[in-house]
């Protein structure tokens, strides 16, 4: 290796790098300190569902990497998630401006570069941002991932499942908070008893403290987010009219007040897009690509259930065509079951300050292929804008180690005005959809026999109350159509998607709510009596009914969620 001349160095490159099938375009080779645009560096587009990962320094533009590599899978038809943490990101619908500084950076390194912009969708979490509200319910989200949100210890979530397993047994829906107190509260008062001894391991003492965890969520505000209607993860495969993939940008002005949510969230994304997708094998491309930024707010403190789900999801989720890449600082960030799922390494560059920081340098470099760079001394004088790396070949070997100097984004790297994002958000078919909060019938109003409230305010935008004259028109037309394409042709099965009906209220927000009778003894039975077996607004979380205990409880996936399109 250190009789190596400089042309041997780069001639390894150059054929480590060539490459048959489409491919993301990273940028140029650096060998003995000399720019190369000749080995050009990239990665196949058919290896992103290997998953990746994407480290550095605070400041060494892993931001700008992963905005680069999402404009290049939108081109190439692929769609991709992207959670917005500095508000960066929403650049991309912006095209940006070149200069004398750039025109040579581009030069140098072979790229053809031109400003454009790329279809964007903006999400916010429950309302919270300028963005299309997303939301889930309770049963959706499930026990284990909103015991990490609680940051309940393995007793307190064990106890929780079996709250939801009470639920789903009773027909009890699960929406929002306030369904989940009541549940809480039935089982720890004198009504409820029997059914709580029944339950078994579920104490009082274990169910006040889930109950104190609940005011505390709301007391964060996050009862914007736990509700309906539900964001279906399906719309994260959608592609713009010319073929391009959308890019899903989603906001996250609060991150620092609230980082528990965001990344359990973003399992959540994952969780019900793996339970949802069919098999899918190779494919010359993936259906969806996800960056986890600030991955290690995922595992900080996180349960032995939660880390094992996550490891499950990120090993199998690769065959179903979805690729994930993490974005963190070190890869001792992440725990190795997970990173050795991880087969294409984008790493810029490491401080070594402190004794810490060198400890973390030498594991980094002990988990790169053999190369023909000190890796310890190029991680450490890498420039901004640099980065040392590895991929996965078409073959499924990895790919010589390269220090690269990465392409320019192509759109505004820094955010969009407030004025476009506001229009892209009042312009989307989505706004109808998931704008206005609804509360329909649920665990909530069956055990109290209140009536179900009214419904929510609109997001950005006012669209109209789901049901109102206008609801639907030409924009909710395409996402009906595009929603009967994603079913068809990537979920492959039947759309159950009905056909597009311009005076046709949601199913579900315009069911009427039912009168429920108070719960007393013999809960089950009572219960069923006076639901006559009406599911109410709550449809989402049950199976349909077959007659049987089995037929009533919900199927959970490996976090334990549930989801309508699995029933």
């Amino acid at each position: 290796m250190a009789n190596k001349t400089a042309a041997e160095k780069l001639a390894t490159i150059q054929k480590g790098y060539t490459l048959e099938g489409a491919t993301i375009e990273l940028g140029a080779a650096i060998v003995d300190g000399e720019l190369h645009k000749e080995a050009q560096v990239r990665l196949p587009l058919a290896m992103m569902n290997r998953h990746g990962l994407v480290a550095g320094a605070t400041g060494t533009g892993k931001t700008v990497t992963l905005h680069m590599m999402a404009e290049q899978l939108s081109a190439a038809g692929v769609p991709v998630f992207l959670a917005d943490i500095k508000g960066d990101l929403s650049g991309l619908a912006t095209a940006a401006t070149g200069s004398e500084k750039l025109k040579a950076r581009t030069d140098s390194i072979g790229q053809a570069w031109a400003g454009k912009t790329y279809p964007v969708e903006f999400l916010a979490l429950g309302g919270d941002g300028n963005g299309i509200p997303v939301r889930a319910t309770i049963t959706s989200f499930g026990p284990i991932l909103l015991s990490r949100v609680m940051e309940l210890n393995d007793t307190q979530e064990s106890s929780l499942q079996l709250v939801f397993h009470f639920a789903d047994k009773n027909n009890l829906e699960l929406i929002d908070l306030k369904d989940l107190r009541a549940v809480i509260q039935f089982l720890t008062s004198d009504e409820g008893k029997d059914d709580l001894e029944e339950l078994g391991g579920l104490s009082k003492a274990t169910a006040g403290v889930i109950l104190r965890e609940l005011v505390n969520l709301e007391a964060q505000g996050l009862e914007r987010f736990f509700g309906e209607p539900e964001f279906d993860t399906a719309e994260l495969l959608r592609t713009a009219p010319d073929g391009r993939g959308v890019v899903t940008c989603l906001e996250l002005p609060t991150l620092q007040t609230k980082p528990m949510l965001f990344s359990t969230f973003l399992m959540w994304l994952l969780a019900d897009l793996f339970e949802d997708l069919p098999e899918a094998g190779d494919l010359d491309k993936p259906k969806l690509v996800f960056f986890l930024d600030e991955a290690h707010l995922l595992f900080n403190g996180a349960s032995k259930a939660f880390l094992n789900a996550i490891t499950t999801t990120v090993r199998l989720i690769r065959s179903k065509g979805v690729g994930i890449f993490f974005v963190t600082q070190t890869p001792k960030d992440v725990p190795a079951d997970v990173l050795g799922q991880l087969a294409n390494r984008i790493q810029h560059a490491l401080r070594a300050f402190t004794p810490e920081d060198a400890k973390a340098l030498k594991a980094t470099v002990s988990t790169f292929p053999v190369s023909d760079y000190d890796l310890e001394e190029t991680l450490t004088s890498a420039g901004i804008g640099e980065a040392v790396i590895t991929v996965m070949n078409e073959k499924g070997a990895p790919t010589p180690v390269a220090h690269t100097r990465l392409r320019a984004p192509e759109s505004v790297m820094g955010p969009s005005t407030d004025e476009l994002i506001k229009n892209t958000v009042a312009g989307s078919a989505l706004l109808a959809k998931y704008g206005t909060a609804v509360d329909n019938v649920s665990a909530y109003e069956k055990l109290t026999g209140k009536a179900a409230a009214s419904t929510g305010d609109a997001a950005p935008g006012e669209p109209p109350v789901p049901g109102s004259a206008g609801d639907a028109g030409t924009g909710q037309a395409d996402v009906d159509a595009e929603a009967r394409r994603i079913e068809e042709e990537i979920l492959g099965r039947p759309s159950s998607r009905p056909a597009p009906a311009p005076d046709r209220a949601p199913e579900r927000a315009r069911r009427a709510p039912e009168p429920a009778a108070p719960a007393g003894g013999g809960f089950a039975g009572d219960l069923a009596g006076a639901l006559g077996g009406a599911l109410g607004g709550g449809l989402k979380s049950m199976v349909r009914s077959m007659g049987t205990q089995l037929g009533r409880e919900l199927l959970r996936g490996v976090f334990g969620t549930s989801s309508r399109r699995r029933r």
